[in-house]
Order: C-alpha cells, then structure tokens, then sequence
C-alpha cells in the first residue's frame, strides 16, 4: 500500500491592497485576510482567490493585470512590500510564490508609481508611454517581406549575445518603479542596445537613439542618477551597462546631427 503524500500545510497571511475605482478618484490602501494560503500558489493564484472570496461576498474584486503567468509578457507588475515584483531577484510578480511568505506575514500590495504610468484601476497601471518610445525608434525599417536574411550576415557571438541580453526586456516597468526620479533609461537603453549592436540596425543608428531618447524625456520620466536600483528591480537581470552604452552612442548622435546641421547651413553639404 502507497503511503499518501502529507497534503500542504496551509497558511494565513494579511494583505493591504492598494484600492482605486479609476484614475481621478481617491485611492487608499484596504484590509484582507486570507486563511487558506498554499505555500505552492503563485502571488496572482493568491490574488484570484482573495477575488474570488470578495466576489463570493458580493464585493468588488481586485484589478490587476495578467496575461501568461510564464515571466514573459511583463503585464503582471505589482509592487510588493516596497519592492517592484516583490521578493527574489530575476523574477516577475507571477513568478513569486507563496513559499516566500510564513504565517501571519501582512503583505502590502500597490501598483507602480509612476508620472508617466498613470493608474488606471486599483493595480492596473497605463504603460503605453512605453509603447510610443518603441514607435520613436525601436524596430528597423525594412519592407515587410523583403528583410535581409538575419542567418546569411555575420555576427560575432559576443555581439549577438550581447544583442540577446538586451532584448529580452519585457517592458514591464519594474526599472521606472525601482527609480527615485521614475527613470525609464534602462527600458530605453535596452531597446537601444539589442539593435544597436547588430548590423541590421546601423542604418538607424543615430535617428534611433536620438528619437528614443527624446521621446522619453517628452513623457515624464525622470533622469537617471546611477544609483541602480534599475537594474536590481529588472526581473530579466538586464545590465545598467548598457545605459552607459546608449549614453555614447546618444552623445555621438547628437555631435553628428550637429555638424551636418552646421555644414548645411554654411553651404558645405552634409559631409
């Protein structure tokens, strides 16, 4: 006869949630209790049961963002006890388990803080200043259908791995909400960086760099004072070196742009 598995020792655990009914009202932070938590639930599974209580309560349940629950799509982003995605590092807010927490823990939850991210419902931030600086700059201009094979032009392995810890930013914010001045630089410098380092980006190199930057500056986000909270709030682990990288590159964009402007109006052409 097969011994039954002890069943998991379930927990209670308190929880001050950020409440907000839109992005003009009053918000405050609320009391729930969860007595029924399992160590092997993930912080949004916790979440969809707090829901489910209030809705079986008749009261309005939480909103917060979710999309994979797999670490990718970077939707999930809540602040947890201070820290953006919570404890643990390299990790999204899916990805927290409740392991991480010991009875009777009282864990505070809000959104992230931001100008440029404004709320929109209780967890639910507006991130789609992220998505007007990826239009500023972050992709190559090639018609569809006609771009150059990427297997048939040579890239060094540092570049490409290089190229690949950039891009594996998933725009989640966790950088902004990290940053005392609400910096959105490391965001920008890795959608700099991963086509910056690669040939099919050099056409667009300056323009690039110099639309991103200005873009973001025009949305509200703050100015980075490389203290690097950044890049220890980055649950892909991205590098602040790559905004010291997008900081030369923005630096002999801007001496470039300049001389072509001087020569052009001295009659010298662009040189």
């Amino acid at each position: 006869m097969v011994a039954e598995k002890p069943s998991k020792k379930l927990f209670a655990v308190k929880l001050r949630v950020w409440r907000q009914a839109g992005p003009s009202a009053p918000g405050a932070f609320v009391e729930y209790s969860l007595n029924t938590v399992n160590p092997d639930m993930s912080f949004l599974e916790m979440l969809d049961v707090l829901n489910d209580d209030l809705t079986m309560k008749g009261e309005e349940p939480v909103a917060f963002a979710h999309d994979c629950r797999e670490g990718i799509c970077g939707t999930c982003s809540c602040t947890i006890n201070g820290k953006p995605h919570g404890p643990g590092q390299g990790v999204a807010t899916c990805q927290v388990y409740m392991r991480a927490y010991r009875d009777g823990d009282v864990i505070t939850i809000e959104p992230f803080r931001a100008k440029a991210f404004p709320i929109i419902k209780d967890l639910v931030v507006d991130r789609s200043a992220f998505d007007k600086i990826q239009q500023a700059g972050g992709y190559i201009t090639a018609r569809a259908g006609s771009a150059p094979d990427a297997n048939a032009i040579p890239v060094p392995k540092g570049d490409a791995d290089l190229a690949m810890d950039a891009a594996q930013c998933i725009g989640c914010g966790a950088c902004v909400a990290a940053c005392k001045n609400a910096s959105a630089m490391l965001f920008v410098a890795a959608k700099v960086g991963h086509l910056g380092v690669l040939p099919q980006g050099q056409a667009e190199r300056d323009r690039r760099v110099l639309a991103m930057v200005s873009t973001m500056d025009s949305l509200g986000f703050g100015s980075c004072t490389n203290q690097y909270e950044c890049s220890a709030a980055c649950p892909k682990l991205i590098s602040h070196d790559f905004i010291a990288r997008m900081n030369r590159d923005y630096m002999g964009a801007s001496f470039r742009q300049m001389f072509k402007a001087e020569a052009a109006s001295t009659g010298g052409g662009a040189g």
